[in-house]
């Protein structure tokens, strides 16, 4: 089972079973049945929050990776049942965030809950203080939580950013955040929208493209999406040409 897609996820009577540990070497699947929760396993270390639709036309997930070191969640949900169905997975001990659209009161519950600490980019504390000041503010690009690297990509906000990480499978995730998303023809589109973003910031998020073309993900993993999933798992040699596609929509005005 080591390396290979993993969804244990089931329903029955009503009951969602949610893993709460894997042991590889065996196959065996500790599970913990969690009423209501929407979570679903898209990874041997990777779960996926109920689909929220803050407006028309946006839809969200959020990501929790299970890490040894203490789980990381990526971005934001708001969805009580499944920030409670965490603690079955072992809680939250970081949530990074990829920019300003993912704050939410919901930042406080989950700090609350779980003693979560936060992580998001200085250009953007004072968006972060409306909520809850950052217990790590990331300025360029660097590793910070237990092998995640975090990769500045400012255009759709001014502190957009973009989070690698290696997983316990062998596979390398790409949490784009709002940067790239996958739009309802199954593309990579990136994250520039016309009345909210300025020319200016078009050409931001052209140059901060060029910053991902080389990073070979096998998984890329998207905050907002037109499709479902918000996901995709990729051949890490096709990342280039599918970035390069992104980009030139993008300075074509799409």
């Amino acid at each position: 089972m080591r390396g290979r897609d993993a969804s244990f996820a089931t329903e029955s009577y009503g009951w969602t079973i949610i893993p709460i540990g894997v042991d590889y070497d065996r196959g065996v699947v500790i599970a913990l049945p969690t009423k209501g929760t929407a979570m679903k396993q898209i990874q041997a270390d990777l779960w996926q929050t109920g689909t929220e639709s803050p407006f028309p036309g946006l839809t969200t997930h959020a990501y929790l990776l299970h890490r040894e070191a203490g789980n990381v969640l990526f971005y934001n949900t708001s969805l009580v049942e499944d920030i409670e169905a965490m603690s079955g997975l072992g809680g939250v001990a970081w949530q990074l965030l990829s920019h300003r659209d993912e704050l939410g009161s919901s930042l406080q519950g989950i700090r609350t809950r779980y003693g979560a600490r936060l992580g998001g980019h200085v250009a953007e504390r004072q968006d972060f203080a409306h909520y809850l000041v950052p217990d790590l503010l990331f300025e360029r690009r660097e590793m910070i939580v237990d092998g995640i690297e975090v990769i500045p990509v400012p255009g759709h906000s001014p502190g957009s950013v973009c989070f690698v990480v290696t997983s316990i499978t062998g596979l390398r995730y790409l949490f784009t955040g709002d940067t790239l998303f996958l739009g309802g023809n199954g593309l990579w589109r990136a994250g520039f929208i016309p009345g909210h973003n300025s020319e200016e910031d078009r050409q931001q998020i052209a140059e901060s493209l060029q910053l991902l073309v080389d990073l070979a993900p096998d998984l890329v993993i998207g905050s907002a999406f037109a499709t479902a999933p918000g996901w995709q798992k990729i051949c890490a040699a096709d990342w280039p040409a599918m970035v390069a596609q992104a980009r030139k929509a993008l300075l074509a005005g799409g």
